[in-house]
């Protein structure tokens, strides 16, 4: 029997539903009525110092280590521009 990859879509969802998950630890608040496009500090009110905690509970939700050399700004722009890092950063 063979496995088939998970479609990029599966990934795509998966990761956006783990920086939903991970943006409501760190704002200790239910998410709900999130989209790819909400915006993270202007919208959510994250700010600087959550940045680094939501790093955190995303490499324990991923598994994935973030090379902190590679972070920019725009990553934490909305939604999908951090599930896009998150993908990228994973290899998906």
């Amino acid at each position: 029997m063979t496995e088939t990859a998970p479609s990029p879509a599966t990934d795509r969802a998966r990761v956006t539903t783990a920086v939903t998950q991970a943006l409501g630890d760190v704002l200790e608040r239910d998410l709900t009525g999130v989209s790819p496009d909400t915006e993270l500090f202007g919208e959510l009110g994250l700010d600087s110092t959550g940045v680094l905690d939501l790093l955190l509970r995303l490499e324990d939700l991923t598994g994935c280590e973030f090379d902190t050399d590679e972070l920019e700004m725009s990553h934490f722009a909305t939604v999908a521009s951090l599930a896009d890092f998150v993908l990228a950063e994973t290899g998906s």
